[in-house]
């Protein structure tokens, strides 16, 4: 059964086949991979497999009328990043040129409402590169706290030795007492 989450002008969406250029072509920008590894040739199937386990995963944004594919947002299981694990992660990745938009803001506020509300979630936090200033204000607008007490340097296993995308900031958001 498909699953979509609507805004006043986005389509959050599942994955179709015809996403898989414009996703490429999305997360090889240099824009995107100042401060986000791009994604390996099992990250597609992860996303799949997330949807099918857990009932949540990563949209397609969809701006309706204009662009097919902006971008990919929703929830991810960060089972393998302590300190923070285990623990439900926002995530968000658009192409550049539908940055600065509030798209980011948007999407991230739909996934989290329904993280809280249809999935039952307690805490969502989100994870980024200590420097992405962009991600840290729209972690920020969505009204997460900065748990500076977790922030950790991330040994991820593709990366050598004193890369710069391995010390990460973490931000916590709790669900709103009704």
């Amino acid at each position: 059964m498909a699953f979509a989450l609507r805004t006043p002008r986005l389509l959050l969406r599942e994955r179709r086949d015809s996403d898989a250029a414009p996703f490429a072509a999305m997360s090889a920008d240099p824009a995107l991979t100042e401060f986000l590894l791009p994604p390996d040739e099992n990250w597609v199937a992860r996303v799949r497999q997330r949807w099918a386990e857990h009932g949540f995963g990563l949209f397609v944004v969809e701006l309706p009328g204009e662009a097919p594919f902006i971008g990919v947002v929703g929830l991810n299981d960060l089972h393998h990043l302590a300190p923070a694990a285990p623990a439900i992660e926002a995530t968000w990745r658009l192409a550049p040129s539908f940055w600065g938009k509030g798209y980011a803001l948007e999407a991230a506020r739909a996934a989290i409402e329904d993280g809280f509300y249809r999935l039952g979630l307690d805490e969502i936090v989100a994870i980024t590169v200590e420097s992405n200033q962009r991600s840290r204000r729209v972690m920020e607008r969505l009204g997460m706290i900065r748990a500076s007490r977790d922030d950790f340097d991330f040994e991820h296993p593709r990366l050598p030795e004193g890369h710069p995308l391995r010390p990460h900031v973490l931000y916590r958001m709790r669900r709103p007492a009704a």
